[in-house]
């Protein structure tokens, strides 16, 4: 006998109201996009306010321009992170049906192209402010987990990118698409929860390690430290959550069951690992010279 977990989801809308022609709906997942960012917001703004966590106990900005750059955030996540799902998953769907860029509500949003549109934004704000690049990064580096642990918490409430099929004890039965080709399992479609995979590594873990490094470690009093730990955190928790995750549909074939986009005999790398790599290795990158300068 199997043992499953029933799949637990609360819906997407938290709720709606209609009022006349006029309609709105609250989901989670823009719910978790919201707390994210205020709860970001708050850590980056403690720090900037705790002068001893910075070289000479002064801060890299004041707290008047972290709110400031609180709108060029969310822009830098939404636009990068739209810009990114049509570049590196669907290309060829979106060049045929170039409206359908626009319309985010129908999902697909990529975190690297998110990471990459708050790269963008902030390296123009810190230009335009006389702001140090290096240390406003490690600010950005703290705030970031929250985001990721939130925003994969509400994947998993919306069923959507779910794990491979899975015979563990903690495996989900995920409704919909999901709940298909999984016959070889006792008639039962249990995958992997790697939405929740997720949550833990990019989010609690890394988070809980960036902050206590911060605070307990001196690590802001060497810039690029912190972020050279978020991206190289990221990089390799993707990049081992992607053996349990369900590639993309489109990458998926007849020929290629598991949706590798290179391929090396038996083994490859899905799109998600071959996007983590760079990553990796440009965080390492980071820490190594904010250690060799200091």
């Amino acid at each position: 006998m199997q043992y499953v977990i029933p799949f637990p989801g609360f819906g997407n809308e938290i709720f709606s109201l209609d009022i006349g022609t006029f309609s709105f709906a609250l989901r989670w997942y823009a719910l978790a996009y919201i707390v994210g960012i205020i709860i970001g917001y708050r850590i980056v703004l403690r720090a900037v306010r705790t002068p001893r966590l910075w070289p000479n106990e002064v801060a890299p900005t004041s707290p008047e321009l972290i709110e400031a750059f609180l709108t060029w955030s969310i822009l830098g996540i939404i636009l990068g992170g739209r810009l990114g799902f049509v570049l590196f998953y669907d290309l060829n769907r979106y060049l045929q049906n170039p409206v359908e860029i626009l319309q985010v509500w129908n999902g697909g949003m990529s975190f690297h192209g998110g990471f990459w549109g708050v790269v963008v934004v902030g390296l123009i704000f810190c230009k335009n402010h006389g702001i140090k690049m290096l240390p406003f990064g490690d600010l950005m580096a703290m705030a970031a987990p929250t985001g990721l642990f939130l925003g994969r918490l509400a994947n998993f409430n919306s069923a959507e990118l779910w794990g491979r099929p899975s015979t563990l004890p903690w495996a989900v039965i995920f409704p919909g698409t999901a709940a298909q080709d999984c016959a070889n399992i006792a008639d039962i479609c249990a995958r992997h929860p790697s939405q929740i995979y997720e949550a833990l590594l990019e989010g609690l873990i890394l988070g809980a390690l960036i902050l206590y490094l911060a605070w307990r470690r001196d690590w802001l009093k060497k810039p690029g430290q912190l972020m050279g730990l978020f991206i190289a955190g990221y990089g390799i928790s993707r990049f081992i959550v992607e053996l349990f995750r369900q590639a993309d549909a489109q990458f998926i074939t007849a020929t290629n069951p598991m949706g590798y986009v290179m391929q090396f005999g038996d083994f490859g790398l899905t799109k998600g690992q071959q996007l983590s790599i760079p990553m990796i290795l440009i965080g390492l990158a980071f820490i190594f010279n904010a250690r060799r300068r200091t």
